[in-house]
């Protein structure tokens, strides 16, 4: 029996460029999806959700798309043996603090910690960004959500203290320190719209076209470019433009420690992500709105894919149990539920457990 931890992951900055060839500044949180692997006495691979409180198995020769939650394990194995794994069959047991549906990277967590259980079990190792790219073949071409590598990169790769900024063509990345002295609080709108999984795909879609318009990625292009396509294609090239150039002033305050400039980016990319890209909700708004009038809240964004999930607000660290308490009052007054509030510090990346 071997135990593996993979972290969830909270964006502060660079929201939907990372299918774009765009740049991102993930960190890994302290929550974590936690395996416990075990080699199987019949030729299976079975996993059993401690979460769900749910069990799938298929034959270890003959993994097949089911339609739920297994198909973010299936396609790990798939991937996995297409680098040239030769998979074992094995029991996974699963149990994880990473919320789902909280735009914090459940999926990934998932799919990182059964890439190294599953290698481990192999008895072969293979290089932490090759796993990254398994893992995000895994989700966007067997579960299908066409994803960026984003999640699954920081979930292998994250380091304690640091975010992650990552250039998503090149898989360049250095580490970028993240104040001592601010939280990272992400707060769950806990709706998940249903628009969530159709509309992410119609914006990679988007971006697909605006890009072939152009002939160049979005990555490439300036504003100017963006002023040359039509709507809804101007408003999303104008996002990602943004973003990206958004990101780097970001992390340039962040390394002179203008906190008040890292703050009014963050607020900048929320305004982005409502009106060029169309991806926030009432709650989501609300949730920004609320935290900047709040004391100790540097900056709050709506993070992960939209429609519904997280705010993540960065926080001065003493004023945090007032930031719970206030964020969760008016959220519940104003739509009568509790949300749940997760305040976090960036952990390191997936790792086996050792006794």
């Amino acid at each position: 029996m071997r135990i593996f931890r993979a972290p969830g992951r909270v964006n502060l900055i660079g929201e939907h460029t990372d299918y774009n060839q765009g740049f991102v500044l993930p960190a890994a949180l302290d929550l974590a999806c936690r395996i416990t692997a075990s080699p199987h006495k019949a030729r299976c691979l079975t996993a059993r959700s401690f979460n769900l409180k749910a069990e799938v198995s298929w034959p270890i020769d003959r993994l097949e798309r089911r339609g739920d939650w297994g198909d973010y394990i299936a396609g790990v194995a798939v991937a996995l043996r297409d680098l040239g794994v030769k998979l074992v069959p094995a029991i996974l047991e699963i149990d994880s603090s990473v919320p789902m549906g909280a735009g914090l990277s459940s999926s990934a967590a998932l799919e990182a910690g059964v890439a190294l259980a599953l290698c481990a079990l192999a008895g072969q190792q293979i290089p932490l960004v090759d796993l990254a790219r398994a893992c995000q073949r895994a989700e966007s071409e067997f579960v299908g959500v066409r994803c960026g590598i984003m999640d699954q990169f920081v979930s292998l790769l994250g380091c304690p203290d640091h975010a992650v900024l990552l250039d998503c063509r090149s898989l360049e990345y250095r580490l970028v320190p993240l104040p001592q002295d601010c939280a990272l609080v992400m707060v769950n709108t806990m709706v998940r719209h249903e628009l969530a999984f159709s509309e992410y795909n119609r914006r990679r879609q988007e971006c697909d076209e605006a890009a072939g318009m152009l002939g160049l990625s979005l990555r490439d292009a300036d504003p100017a470019d963006a002023e040359r396509l039509p709507e809804p294609l101007r408003r999303r090239a104008r996002h990602v433009i943004s973003e990206n150039a958004r990101l780097h002033r970001f992390v340039a305050a962040l390394e002179r420690h203008d906190l008040t400039r890292a703050g009014e980016l963050m607020y900048e990319s929320h305004r982005s992500l409502r009106d060029n890209y169309e991806v926030s909700c009432r709650e989501l708004d609300f949730l920004v709105e609320a935290a900047h009038k709040l004391d100790g809240v540097i900056g709050a964004r709506m993070t992960g894919g939209g429609f519904g999930g997280s705010t993540v607000n960065l926080v001065r660290t003493r004023f945090v149990p007032e930031f719970r308490q206030r964020i969760a009052a008016l959220y519940r007054e104003q739509f009568g539920t509790e949300p749940e509030i997760y305040a976090c510090h960036a952990a390191g990346g997936a790792f086996e457990e050792t006794a």
